[in-house]
């Protein structure tokens, strides 16, 4: 539920009596009676909707059944149907055959691209499971530069094999290899080597980073793209090791695991239903202490039965001649199942999954070392989705807010975080998808450099298009801004009990039944367990390893090379066609329902008073920090009236793009070309100008009015101050181009400097919201 149904049903529901005067068990009986309503509405409305769609298709195919030969039509598609089903059982084949053959060979990363190995982790003095691969640019493609920005992709170990970053040639790979970046990629085998911890993993890649730097000791800090699950292994990288890591982009990645709608996404309440951690460690133990991926895929699976069990089945036998490769080609990666050790799994759903202690600044590595996530340094671009059922905008964002109490907090931090939503893609379209790797994935990788040169704080990156040429602007973007895409954090309360009680479950299942299921599950057992598993064993039955299939190959090669696809206008192939709409949506009508009993199982557990109270000890404890009280920011206003030229253009540029709110690559492109490229600026290191930058933000947003008056006192000199102004116009570009807000404030800044920039004139339209001749308050311009 949005927060307008939020508010809207605190005036008009039935239940809003619950919530006065009855604590917390009539908030509890008053969300439960409105999640009942909005989710029988819901389910009203799609089977509404999709009976009205079915009937009216029904009635405009009946026709088409008595014009033309009926019995012709109906041969046709007897024939037709026969031969897709042999065609359809026979690429069924193919994929079992296919995972057999993978599986004996070690499940190799499905890459289309060729690659070296570089660094083998199964070697380090800690042997872990991950290597570090460079990327070899298919032929055609531009020649590499040694000392461009090297990008490094870590893929999700969620229970498939590496490689889904690079799957098709259109991705995050090709993206960065037709900018002639270097590519590493950090691939893993499907085994985890003994005693091999997270900590271990973490230590190993910092190795994989200090390697790339080495390969390219003139290059810039390289940009490191976590995938999913990817995604937070890359920001703990970053927060253990902010000096080898260059901007993070994390793709469909979540790390605020409590957060989420109601009456959305319901995955993140599976925790709670299923029992916390205690599964995952039952999975281990019968395992063999090794969890098996398959179970998380099946996990993910199950979010969509009916695409799992029906549409993606029926979509490849409905147009089995075109649609079997492509289904292959998916599988090949879908269906290599890697595993992890226990104590791997169990930090991930201890910390992450129903601790949510990353963001919370409760999480340590195994060694016991804690991490910060504030400790990044480099600027982080967050790419989510609403389209997402695995990461909603919720998860992947609501850590900011974790972190951040406001923006002047990040300012005063230095962090600069970016991120951008895509309207409608699935949480695998985000890695998968040519359209989001040619859009997306491609605009951010163009512009690094421009994000590096953004003032710390938290801008929204939107990709327009028009005349067939993306544009990308940064837009600000405030604490508020986030939490306005969730409908409350209330539901956190619930979430702590989930994690106190799993707790508790966890040490009882230790002390109990672990010590029994570990003494009598066997190497064999824990092998055929394995086997047996319902993801593997769908495979096996329908391969060339089962007698009964061994026919299959040549009965569908014999008809491959008489078929002749029936006519798609067929009324009986329409029917068909039909019907599987209406199999799905009764498979979406068991999903929804399902989901609804999910949600409001976890409400009815989890959000009684006694279970609230509970959650006290793991409630997110909030404290409001003062960004003013920062040390940092007090040595920066301290130095407000301290500085030269170099200080008063970044001071001035700031105060410009603060008024505007808002910035366009090319004007940030423009901004950072020229000040690479002129003095003082050409001479400085990167960090140096970081500094710099992170200084000027916190003087301005913190000093207000003295900010813009002190800066006389950086520019004493009359030919500076000219040369200062003529810069930040060339920067800014031409009056015409600027909006009013900007207008008020350069024309204010040489009123200050009583010196006028030699392109300046006076706009021939008023500034809006300013009287002419006055200008706005500095104190309240919008932050950049």
């Amino acid at each position: 539920m949005t927060n307008n149904d939020t508010s809207s049903s605190s005036n008009t529901s039935p239940f809003a009596a619950f919530g006065n005067g009855w604590g917390d068990l009539g908030s509890q009986w008053r969300l439960m009676g409105e999640l009942t309503l909005h989710h029988a509405n819901a389910l009203r409305d799609s089977q509404a909707k999709a009976v009205t769609g079915t009937t009216a298709a029904m009635r405009a195919l009946a026709p088409q059944f008595w014009s033309g030969n009926p019995a012709t039509a109906f041969q046709d598609y007897a024939t037709d149907f026969a031969e897709r089903s042999l065609l359809f059982l026979d690429t069924l084949r193919q994929r079992g055959d296919s995972y057999i053959e993978r599986e004996e060979e070690g499940f190799k990363p499905v890459l289309v691209f060729d690659y070296d190995l570089i660094l083998d982790g199964r070697e380090l003095p800690k042997p872990v499971n991950y290597a570090l691969v460079r990327i070899l640019p298919p032929e055609g493609s531009p020649p590499q530069r040694e000392d461009g920005r090297p990008f490094v992709i870590i893929d999700p170990r969620a229970g498939h094999g590496s490689g889904i970053g690079g799957f098709k040639s259109e991705s995050e790979v090709g993206v960065a290899l037709k900018d002639g970046h270097p590519v590493y990629f950090v691939i893993f085998y499907p085994d985890p080597e003994p005693g091999q911890t997270l900590g271990d993993v973490c230590e190993a890649e910092a190795l994989f980073l200090k390697e790339i730097h080495a390969r390219h000791p003139n290059a810039p800090l390289p940009l490191v793209t976590g995938n999913c699950q990817g995604g937070w292994a890359s920001m703990i990288l970053g927060a253990i090791h902010p000096d080898l890591i260059g901007p993070l982009v994390i793709a469909g990645a979540p790390l605020s695991y409590w957060a989420g709608e109601k009456g959305k996404n319901p995955f993140r309440y599976f925790g709670g239903v299923m029992g916390g951690a205690v599964p995952a460690l039952f999975s281990s133990d019968l395992g063999g202490g090794k969890f098996d991926g398959a179970h998380l895929v099946m996990n993910f699976e199950s979010l969509n039965p009916a695409n799992t069990w029906w549409r993606k089945n029926y979509t490849v036998f409905a147009d089995v001649d075109n649609e079997a490769d492509r289904f292959l080609d998916f599988e090949k990666w879908w269906s290599g199942f890697y595993f992890m050790n226990d104590n791997e799994i169990r930090w991930i759903v201890e910390n992450l999954f129903i601790g949510n202690k990353l963001t919370r600044g409760e999480a340590t590595l195994p060694d016991g070392t804690p991490i910060d996530l504030t400790r990044i340094q480099a600027p982080v671009v967050v790419f989510a989705s609403h389209g997402d059922n695995i990461t909603p905008p919720q998860q992947a964002l609501n850590w900011i807010p974790d972190l951040y109490d406001s923006v002047q907090e990040m300012q005063a931090r230095g962090n600069v975080v970016v991120y951008t939503l895509h309207d409608s893609v699935g949480h695998l379209g985000i890695f998968v998808s040519a359209k989001v790797a040619s859009k997306q994935h491609k605009q951010i990788t163009s512009v690094v450099k421009t994000i590096e040169a953004l003032a710390p704080g938290l801008y929204e990156m939107k990709i327009g298009k028009e005349d067939g040429v993306y544009s990308v602007s940064f837009e600000a973007r405030t604490i508020d801004d986030i939490l306005a895409l969730d409908d409350g954090r209330e539901e956190e309360e619930e979430f702590a009990a989930v994690a106190q009680l799993s707790e508790w479950a966890t040490k009882t299942y230790e002390l109990t039944v672990r010590p029994f299921v570990q003494s009598m599950v066997t190497p064999e057992i824990a092998e055929a367990s394995r086997v047996m598993h319902p993801m593997r064993t769908q495979r096996y039955l329908f391969s060339g390893a089962n007698p009964a299939m061994r026919s299959v190959k040549a009965m569908a090669d014999r008809r491959r090379r008489t078929r002749t696809p029936i006519a798609a206008d067929n009324p009986f192939f329409q029917a068909e066609k039909l019907m599987a709409d209406i199999v799905e949506c009764n498979w979406n009508l068991f999903r929804d329902t399902r989901d609804a009993f999910i949600e409001l199982a976890f409400h009815g557990i989890y959000g009684t008073p006694w279970m609230k109270r509970l959650a006290e000890n793991g409630a997110r404890k909030h404290e409001v920090r003062d960004a003013l009280q920062y040390p940092q920011v007090k040595e920066a206003l301290a130095k407000s009236g301290v500085g030269g030229y170099a200080e008063a253009i970044i001071r001035m540029l700031i105060l410009i793009a603060r008024a505007r709110g808002s910035v366009r690559r090319d004007r940030l492109e423009r901004s950072n070309r020229i000040l690479h490229s002129r003095p003082p600026f050409d001479t400085m290191t990167p960090e140096h100008r970081s500094r710099l930058i992170h200084e000027q933000t916190m003087i301005v947003e913190f000093a207000g009015k003295e900010a813009i008056a002190t800066l006389p006192e950086l520019l004493r000199d009359d030919v500076d101050r000219m040369r200062a102004v003529n810069l930040v116009m060339e920067i800014a570009g031409a009056v015409e181009e600027m909006d009013p807000p900007t207008i008020a404030m350069f024309k204010h800044i040489q009123q200050v400097l009583k010196t006028m920039a030699k392109d300046w004139h006076e706009p021939q339209h008023e500034v809006e919201g300013h009287i002419p001749g006055t200008v706005p308050d500095a104190a309240t311009a919008p932050t950049a």
